[in-house]
């Protein structure tokens, strides 16, 4: 029988761009199953969050994931454009968004189809990679779908039609998210115990060994 892991995930975040080929790579070679959860980012969920955070914080953040992408082996760059729109003047986000709930929908929408790992994955690296300039412009997103076997039309068709379901969706993995012990991503929860951040991968794989975990055949 597979180990269950409900991953909670954000397409703003790098840490999520950068332990998603893991986690692919754990249920390739493991008897594990990852349920993808996609939440908004916490600058939508809670946008008095970066106006307060001290100035620090940020720093030291862009400054990690740059660090934590090369010790992987894994292009990064922050997106152009970022998949949350900022007033950097003010540290403040609109509430008007042209990018994330589309990006979110259709993460769900994969999901949903069973293959949000996939999606998670070629979506993520064009956005984060630094491979191209205007990830939302031309063709580029339709060929990182297509990619993970899905027609950007017919996702983009659906997560329209289906808004209100879909934003319901997102909002029950985000009340879920938060009951998995933890707000920030990537969140990887198993056997009810939380694993914060993709630095803490390594940990849930032992976690999961430790509790009968084997290789599939």
């Amino acid at each position: 029988m597979d180990h269950h892991v409900d991953l909670y995930w954000s397409f703003r975040s790098p840490y999520s761009y950068l332990v998603v080929p893991r986690l692919i790579e754990l249920e390739r070679d493991w008897q594990a199953r990852v349920t993808v959860r996609p939440v908004l980012p916490i600058a939508v969920r809670q946008p008095e969050f970066f106006a307060h955070a001290d100035p620090l914080w940020a720093s030291y953040l862009m400054r990690d994931c740059v660090r934590c992408a090369e010790f992987a082996g894994l292009p990064l760059r922050w997106p152009r454009p970022d998949p949350v729109a900022m007033d950097y003047a003010t540290r403040t986000y609109p509430k008007e968004q042209p990018h994330i709930h589309r990006l979110t929908r259709i993460g769900q929408l994969a999901a949903e189809q069973g293959k949000g790992l996939a999606l998670l994955r070629a979506v993520s690296h064009l956005i984060w990679s630094g491979e191209v300039d205007g990830w939302h412009e031309g063709d580029h997103l339709a060929r990182a779908v297509a990619s993970a076997g899905f027609d950007l039309a017919e996702l983009d068709a659906a997560q329209e039609a289906e808004a209100v379901r879909l934003d319901a969706t997102i909002a029950a993995n985000e009340a879920a998210h938060r009951a998995g012990g933890h707000y920030g991503v990537p969140l990887m929860v198993y056997d009810g115990e939380p694993f914060f951040g993709q630095d803490r991968f390594d940990q849930l794989l032992w976690r999961m060994k430790q509790k009968g975990l084997e290789r599939r055949v």
